[in-house]
């Protein structure tokens, strides 16, 4: 029996990319739906590279990381909403806030060893529309009065059902090993690491006014597609200073000695959504699209936070990419230097600094802050959990192809779980 040679591995190229304006929960996007969020960014991507005939796409992923269970089949659903074609395969992928990437990574894989041209990949969150759960204690004896063989047996059970069952079981920002949430996660993360309130204004009022500038330039222009009123991101503030900043009061850390964290060095809650498009070199090249960049590399870590973060160790929730990018950078044969422009995903302002500080520890030189987060991140723009990956790879790609010269740019974005996932993008 003859066996198959294995494919050669192609360059994986980022056409793309198209997101709907990040907006703060309970607000513009209340009502909307993920479905709805990832089907206005899909169907942007569409238009702008007239993706509609059959077989454009070979594949679409996404993900969400708040999903009802009607979103069982979020991507396929998405697809089937969408101008996309209806024949397009689409599966759900999560990884917390790795989610985007992560998805990114899944697609680029099927085309750099020849089993799909073109893929679709990204994500969509909503804090706004979270699931509401039924009490666990009422929905057991749901399920035992459903189990039940007769009448009697049925409603004995559901006899048992007390005022207190019906109260609702609420999602909760809290890792369910610690207790703690995300923001007393990276509290204590900063603590270890000894980053400063001061540091951490500055990061997040750069951001704001490096999103800013962005906007106003027309960066977006070819990335962002209107969504309910909005046009760009909605929790943006052009004014923000470190002045400002410092005004405000700490949110996160408060029982520990000098808390640094505030709402404004700190992500909010955040609804959007975004895809990218990837392809094989051929497929752009047949269709006259020049490639923003390639992806040329990825990693991903995890950390044990639980006894990291609670032992108040520097092994914190949220630093996998401390060891994710080193064992990416030393795979490739790459250093930190070699990089043009730094993307860390903002989840919080001490975690960047914390992340920077890990790195330089583990033998990698410092991050010149003129190449990191260029037009802003997601202190500025927000975070929808599984969006976020998809916008920066998106922003990356067209910030290399802005440059005359050829570039390199490394992202980095930490998840829940003690996770992260990393990748680098070139433009030759």
């Amino acid at each position: 029996m003859s066996t198959l040679e294995p494919a050669a591995v192609r360059r994986v190229a980022v056409i793309g990319g198209s997101r709907v304006p990040f907006a703060r929960s309970d607000g513009p996007y209340a009502t909307a739906s993920n479905q709805e969020m990832l089907t206005a960014a899909l169907d942007g991507l569409v238009d702008r590279y007239g993706l509609e005939r059959p077989g454009a796409v070979g594949e679409f992923v996404a993900g969400a990381v708040l999903k009802h269970s009607r979103d069982f089949n979020l991507a396929r659903e998405t697809v089937l909403g969408s101008r996309l074609d209806a024949r397009t395969p689409a599966y759900d992928i999560q990884q917390a806030c790795g989610t985007g990437l992560q998805a990114v990574v899944a697609a680029a894989n099927k085309i750099a060893l020849g089993q799909t041209e073109a893929a679709v990949a990204g994500g969509s969150d909503t804090a706004s529309d979270a699931p509401l759960g039924v009490n666990d204690d009422l929905r057991k004896l749901l399920l035992e009065a459903r189990r039940a063989t007769s009448l009697g047996a049925r409603l004995k059970a559901l006899a048992k059902v007390r005022p207190g069952h019906l109260v609702p079981d609420v999602p909760r920002n809290a890792e369910p090993r610690t207790g703690l949430s995300m923001g007393e996660h990276a509290a204590v993360t900063a603590r270890a690491w000894g980053v400063t309130r001061e540091a951490q204004d500055e990061l997040a009022a750069t951001s704001h006014q490096r999103l800013a500038a962005a906007y106003e330039r027309g960066f977006f222009q070819d990335l962002v597609v209107p969504f309910r009123g909005l046009a760009r991101d909605q929790n943006l503030r052009p004014g923000s200073t470190v002045e400002k900043l410092a005004t405000l009061k700490p949110v996160f850390g408060v029982d520990g000695p000098e808390p640094t964290m505030t709402a404004g060095n700190s992500t909010p809650l955040t609804d959007g959504a975004a895809v990218v498009l990837l392809a094989s070199e051929e497929w752009a090249e047949e269709r006259g699209l020049e490639p923003l960049a390639y992806l040329t590399a990825y990693e991903t870590a995890a950390v044990d936070f639980v006894h990291g973060d609670v032992a108040d160790g520097e092994d914190g929730l949220l630093m996998a990419p401390a060891y994710a990018v080193p064992r990416m950078l030393e795979r490739a044969g790459l250093g930190l230097d070699d990089f043009d422009l730094v993307e860390v995903h903002e989840a919080f302002a001490s975690q960047v600094l914390a992340t920077l500080a890990a790195w330089e520890k583990r033998g990698l030189p410092p991050v010149d802050q003129a190449r990191l987060n260029v037009v802003g991140s997601s202190l500025a723009t927000g975070h929808p959990f599984a969006a976020t990956g998809a916008r920066i790879v998106a922003t990356l790609a067209k910030l290399l192809a802005e440059r005359d010269t050829p570039g390199r740019g490394l992202i980095s974005i930490c998840a829940a779980g003690g996770q992260g996932v990393t990748a680098v993008l070139e433009r030759p």
